[in-house]
């Protein structure tokens, strides 16, 4: 009697053994991770649309073997720009309360959004450029952006005092990937700048004499 396993073989008469079900199981994954660590290092490198055959020499396998693991390139840019995603997830956390001094919330705030935006640079890129064909990454943004400021509006709740209509938008925007990349890819800003220029800008929104109206 063989032992349990799964249909092998060119006729269909074989059984793998469940070792064998579990090395090509392992390698099955060990591939498809190969792919997207290819992918993510050419988004690094500026290359936002990579050609498959450039993704497949990288990860050491076929152009054809690529779509064993992928549906089609747009899910194969999905699943890269979550995995990146996955990967920066415990960088969301600011490291500070909404009681503590607000020159040390700002500290917290820009160092940790800077941290941030360093990792995810290359997915961030890629997924602003793809978001208008591609409901599901433009969801994706959305659901993170809100959240970026919905932390925001918890963490300077007490300098806000409930009038943030004015305020609260262009803290929203100060701390932005966009602004981010604006700072550092189109000024050129180092990163001492670009954190010295949003530290200045959030200080000056938060004074306690800012306008509110």
């Amino acid at each position: 009697m063989p032992r349990y396993g799964t249909v092998d073989k060119d006729d269909g008469l074989h059984l793998a053994a469940p070792e064998e079900v579990d090395g090509r199981r392992l390698r099955r994954e060990q591939n498809r991770d190969a792919v997207l660590d290819a992918l993510l290092a050419l988004f690094r490198e500026g290359h936002l649309t990579p050609g498959i055959h450039e993704v497949a020499r990288r990860a050491g396998i076929s152009p054809r073997s690529v779509f064993r693991y992928f549906d089609d390139v747009e899910d194969l840019t999905r699943a890269a720009i979550e995995r990146q995603a996955a990967e920066a997830r415990p960088l969301l956390d600011l490291g500070v309360g909404a009681d503590a001094p607000t020159p040390d919330k700002i500290e917290h705030v820009v160092e940790a959004r800077l941290r941030l935006y360093e990792v995810i640079a290359p997915g961030a890129r890629v997924a602003r450029a793809c978001a208008h064909r591609q409901p599901v990454v433009a969801a994706q943004l959305h659901e993170t952006r809100t959240f970026l400021r919905r932390q925001l509006r918890l963490l300077f709740a007490p300098e806000l005092g409930g009038q943030d209509a004015t305020r609260l938008p262009a803290i929203d925007a100060l701390c932005s990937f966009e602004t981010y990349e604006l700072l550092r890819a189109e000024q050129g800003l180092s990163r001492a700048r670009t954190a010295a220029v949003l530290r200045s800008a959030l200080q000056a929104l938060l004074a306690t004499d800012a306008v509110t109206a």
